[in-house]
């Protein structure tokens, strides 16, 4: 089966694929039938981030080649234009912030039970020690 899918490439930490049509049994970043483009995840503002050859990419299609999620993610971005990826950006950006203040509301509600428990244990401490000074103050009855 020919899949369209993405090859990586770049160095440590600085990813840079480029969209194949490739044999599905073939490695990741092995050998390929067509290049039809590149995705570059870490594009600054104003570089080019993305680009599929829509023309290659639908003869492919049109032969019975698959897309992989991750290019037909893409590929449906691409179709929005800049504006689209930018609000897609946007979105995921607003999503980690949203993971992050959950995150840290989860953290601050824990200190909160921990330190609330912390002074109900010590209220019941201080109530059994003035128990405890209660009787031990009463002189016994002889």
């Amino acid at each position: 089966m020919v899949v369209i899918r993405l090859s990586r490439g770049g160095s440590k930490k600085n990813p840079f694929y480029s969209v194949v049509v490739a044999d599905s049994r073939n490695r990741r970043d092995g050998r390929f039938v067509e290049r039809i483009g590149f995705y570059n995840p870490s594009a600054r503002a104003g570089a080019e981030g993305l680009r599929i050859n829509e023309e290659r990419a639908q003869y492919w299609i049109g032969n019975g080649a698959q897309l992989s999620d991750t290019v037909a993610r893409l590929v449906k971005f691409h179709a929005k234009g800049v504006d689209g990826m930018a609000a897609v950006k946007a979105k995921e950006a607003a999503k980690a912030d949203a993971a992050k203040a959950k995150k840290e509301a989860d953290a601050a509600a824990k200190l909160k039970a921990e330190a609330d428990a912390a002074a109900a244990e010590a209220a019941e401490k201080a109530k059994a020690e003035a128990e405890a000074a209660a009787t031990a103050e009463t002189p016994a009855a002889e």
